[in-house]
């Protein structure tokens, strides 16, 4: 509690904060209250400490602050932003918000910064009087503390006339004083508390005197200390430096490693608790899961001579990995992906796995169902050759239809064998052209009558889901499940129910080839 802080015999100490983020960043250093600066608050709006934000945008940041941290702030109420009638307003706005207390300074609105040219005038001792008590009698809590701020000794004035101030400052109400200089020696700091005898708390600012020992403060009987603009300063130096070096060099490299990482700024932001209150009050949605047929061998030479297609490195990463991390963009963290040819090489941190060890008498519809415990709720399937940009697949998770597939409708001109897809509504390209489009079949044969080349990938919903093992039961009772490719599936399933078909121009690719291997380094 910041009455308690500034009234009790310790010396006490306030921070400098000007957003949520500062004042976190005070709390986590161990300070017990904080100073909400008008010079840091206006700097960080890019604007001078004349008056220039308004009381109400001070504000909103001070809600910001509020709700960042636990503790007691005082704020930087400059004048009190007018006469006695704005004081009153301020302080029950600042009431409103549980903020702790509040300083104003006895000079002229609009204020100039204390530091800021010499003589500068001073309010009427008994026009302040009146703003103090004004701002008492608005409190609404016991607890709100009135700092008076005497500027007589920043002014050119005797030591005199800042007495008579604290004294009639007290007598208004004022629950301590700030007496304020900009020597760079405390003297006349140390020579107003003797003087003032501790009739009220004395708060001081060593922002220029910053050199003088702390235990001199306590030895002059000084209650509160606060450091005034150092965590702004602080932030424009490692700003500029930063800026600096990005602009200098081009390159980040020299960089990342002295800023903390984005997880620490979630950390600071308390991301943990908003997962925990999302785990507590929203209701509990089965996310979509992926299934990965990755059982084939492939002819790549010396690159798949003891590892699957999947795991033939790219730029550090593999096939497989690029996949599972566009699946984990959109939130797709259950990943089962069926294992053939040399099945230990396939390896991916959070993967399930399941074995197809007839990989080479069998084809992908029976890959398929030996993931059967994963054929349940909604899900996608993915070849594991081919990279997607992740627009794609959110695309299909966002559709309504039970059954989509993700259809290139630029057909590449080459000769290898392409899942190419009829559908009842060709792509037309056309902005207003929304009508959807329908699977009829899918087979390599279709070059004259096709609509477009399917990606790989496909998604289906619950019901979707359904349908997709009903079709695998319905295989293995002909006793043609052995020798099914996922087009002859999916085939059979736009048969008896709408498939629907989604199309895109590019952005996809598989891989094949040596020549495919060179082109997946460049797809980002």
């Amino acid at each position: 509690m910041l009455r308690h802080a500034i009234e009790r015999p310790d010396l006490a100490f306030l921070m400098e904060a000007h957003s949520g983020l500062s004042a976190k960043i005070a709390e986590e250093a161990g300070f017990g209250g904080l100073w909400a600066s008008g010079l840091s608050i206006s700097a960080s709006l890019g604007l001078r400490d004349s008056n220039e934000a308004s009381w109400t945008q001070v504000l909103d940041v001070l809600e910001y602050m509020a709700d960042a941290c636990a503790l007691p702030i005082l704020v930087d109420g400059d004048t009190g932003y007018g006469n006695f009638n704005n004081v009153r307003r301020l302080v029950r706005k600042l009431g409103e918000r549980n903020i702790a207390g509040v300083c104003i300074e006895d000079k002229l609105f609009p204020k100039t910064n204390s530091f800021i040219g010499e003589d500068q005038p001073l309010a009427e001792i008994g026009e302040f009087c009146g703003r103090i008590t004004a701002g008492k009698d608005s409190q609404t809590s016991d607890d709100f503390v009135i700092v008076a701020r005497i500027e007589a000794l920043i002014s050119s004035r005797p030591m005199e006339e800042a007495l008579r101030r604290a004294e009639a400052y007290h007598a208004a109400g004022a629950d301590a004083i700030l007496i304020h200089s900009k020597k760079a020696e405390p003297t006349e700091i140390f020579e107003f508390c003797r003087r003032w005898g501790n009739r009220a708390p004395v708060v001081i600012v060593p922002t220029t005197y910053y050199a003088t020992p702390t235990d001199l403060f306590r030895e002059a009987g000084i209650s509160t200390v606060i450091w005034a603009n150092h965590l702004m300063r602080a932030s424009i130096t490692a700003m500029r430096e930063t800026a600096r070096t990005i602009h200098d060099e081009q390159s980040l490299s020299n960089v990342e490693g002295r800023v903390i990482p984005v997880k620490e700024v979630f950390r600071l932001m308390g991301n943990a608790e908003l997962e925990e209150a999302e785990r507590r009050y929203l209701p509990e949605t089965p996310r979509p899961r992926a299934i990965v047929l990755a059982a084939s061998g492939g002819d790549l030479g010396e690159l798949t001579r003891d590892k699957p297609k999947c795991m033939i490195d790219v730029r550090g990463q593999s096939l497989l990995a690029r996949q599972i991390a566009t699946f984990a963009d959109s939130g797709i963290r259950d990943v089962t992906v069926v294992r053939g040819f040399a099945k230990d090489a396939v390896a991916v941190k959070g993967i399930r796995t399941v074995d197809n060890d007839r990989f080479a008498e069998t084809g992908e519809a029976y890959s398929l169902a030996q993931a059967d415990a994963a054929l349940t709720g909604e899900l996608v399937v993915s070849y594991g050759d081919v990279l997607f940009r992740n627009y794609i697949l959110e695309s299909l998770l966002s559709s309504k239809a039970d059954v989509v597939l993700a259809v290139d409708a630029a057909q590449r001109k080459d000769t290898r064998v392409r899942d190419l897809v009829l559908a009842d509504h060709p792509f037309s390209g056309g902005y207003l052209d929304d009508a959807p489009a329908h699977m009829i079949r899918m087979g390599s044969d279709l070059a004259a009558d096709a609509s477009g080349e399917w990606v790989g990938l496909a998604r289906f919903s619950a019901t979707g889901a359904t349908w997709l093992r009903e079709e695998i039961a319905a295989l293995s009772a002909e006793g043609s499940l052995e020798t099914a490719d996922l087009p002859l599936l999916l085939t059979r399933i736009a048969a008896k129910h709408p498939v629907r078909v989604k199309y895109f121009m590019g952005h996809w690719m598989d891989v094949n080839t040596l020549a495919d291997v060179a082109d997946a380094r460049n797809f980002t």
